[in-house]
């Protein structure tokens, strides 16, 4: 998973897939990937990124920024203007687990973390839940736990959230696993599943 990212994917001949990044660079390099470099907050480029997507995946992200941010809710207004014309494609959005009413389900050293540490960038990716759950579009939050870069392996998928539910650790590779699995074969959208390593 990188930051800053929207993947439009389409199923002919395989996963085509057109990645608008600001550090485009970074992705893998190959004839099924097509590299767009820009800001997923620029309405133009994110048009042009979207445009006859089957499926449309974002992994946004501020690194290891903890500082107050607008990217999500700034990607959430650009994302909306461009609303009629992506009609009912899956929209995935990877988020995590404190994101809106989840962090609710926090344990208490998780909470002091998210209070303390994390509540600006949670708070912003809040407001990109809430402004696309109230819009037409055909979304789906993914919300994994602490993101670690080990190998993929089995994981938890948590629907409906209860006192007590652990949402730990899961490597990145398990989430883009379940983001590409979900795209091709959706069975949670307009929902929330939460995503934490077995």
């Amino acid at each position: 998973m990188w930051a800053g990212n929207v993947f439009k994917l389409h199923w002919s001949g395989g996963h085509q897939v057109l990645a608008l990044s600001r550090g485009p660079d970074a992705l893998p390099k190959g004839a099924a990937i097509t590299r767009i470099r820009s800001s997923a907050t620029r309405t133009d480029d994110l048009q042009r990124a979207v445009d006859g997507a089957e499926a449309i995946l974002v992994c946004l992200g501020t690194g290891m920024s903890t500082k107050p941010t607008t990217l999500y809710s700034d990607f959430g207004r650009a994302l909306l203007e461009i609303q009629p014309e992506i009609g009912d494609t899956p929209v995935l959005v990877l988020t995590g687990f404190g994101a809106s009413e989840s962090g609710i389900y926090h344990g208490p050293l998780m909470g002091l973390l998210f209070r303390f540490v994390l509540k600006e960038v949670y708070e912003d990716k809040t407001r990109l839940e809430q402004m696309i759950e109230q819009s037409r579009l055909n979304w789906m939050f993914i919300r994994p736990g602490l993101l670690t870069n080990g190998p993929s392996g089995p994981f938890r998928v948590h629907v409906k959230y209860h006192k007590g539910l652990k949402v730990g650790r899961i490597p990145r590779r398990s989430v883009a696993e379940f983001m590409v699995s979900q795209a091709e074969a959706p069975t949670y959208m307009r929902q929330k599943p939460a995503l934490s390593a077995r």
